[in-house]
């Protein structure tokens, strides 16, 4: 069952991430240490292979230093039409500009992902897009991730809510932020139960779809006679439509015959 909830959170997430992608920057912003070549057509000796220094400029052919940083692959592409025109070295430029390795802007991806590491912020995304190309949350993953951000509060994201498409719960991830998916909130299950043992929380779980989701009780068994024990609290009769939380242990009865 957990399997194919996951399947089912990939595949609404692979439908929902196009329409997410839309309108939501202007491109990925040029920093230190990227990687840009720089073409001018019918002019091979004006261009240049080249990557942005520390201070955030680069050095090109004909007009000298240009600032980069701050720039998108498009507008410095103008400000060196721009140089090339102003200065008197070409009359009416055709200029592109193609980003070869993206440094400068990243985010880190960790925790029970398929693939976690660094990844660039190549254009704009969103927290759902950085997962789905970090191979989207493991099975033994927990159903929300946090999004981590110098100087702001840890937030805590629900998985379910991201793939329905609400900005609002989805939101721009930033260079230098952090996805941590931690393990799976877990429960106990034991006694008169099919398949005993740790258990992931699934979202809204109640105790009676725990021990459904666990194989049933067994032919010994009765489903309304349960025990929890939450906590250091003592063992209580269970209600089967309480929330499951983390960490509980959930007893099965045996029925009285």
């Amino acid at each position: 069952m957990i399997r194919l909830l996951s399947r089912l959170w990939l595949l609404l997430a692979v439908l929902a991430a196009p329409a997410m992608a839309q309108g939501i920057g202007p491109g990925y912003v040029l920093g230190p240490e990227d990687s840009i070549t720089v073409v001018v057509y019918g002019q091979p000796e004006a261009g240049i292979t080249t990557r942005i220094k520390a201070d955030g400029s680069i050095v090109m052919p004909l007009i000298g230093t240009v600032k980069a940083e701050g720039q998108t692959n498009i507008t410095l592409a103008k400000l060196i039409t721009d140089k090339l025109v102003s200065g008197g070295y070409l009359k009416d430029p055709v200029v592109n500009v193609e980003i070869t390795t993206y440094t400068s802007r990243t985010a880190n991806v960790a925790g029970k992902i398929t693939s976690p590491g660094i990844y660039p912020l190549d254009r704009p995304q969103r927290v759902l897009d950085v997962l789905l190309r970090a191979g989207w949350v493991r099975e033994n993953g927990a159903t929300y991730v946090y999004l981590r951000r110098a100087g702001q509060p840890e937030q805590r994201l629900d998985v379910e809510r991201l793939v329905r498409g609400d900005d609002k719960e989805n939101p721009l991830v930033l260079a230098g932020d952090t996805l941590f998916v931690p393990d799976a909130d877990v429960f106990y299950i034991q006694g008169q139960i099919n398949s005993p043992g740790m258990k992931p929380i699934l979202p809204g779980m109640t105790i009676r779809q725990a021990i459904g989701f666990s194989g049933g009780v067994t032919a010994t068994g009765k489903a309304d006679k349960v025990g929890l024990i939450r906590g250091n609290a003592k063992e209580v009769d269970a209600d089967g439509s309480q929330l499951v939380q983390k960490g509980d242990v959930i007893i099965v009865k045996e029925r009285l015959f």
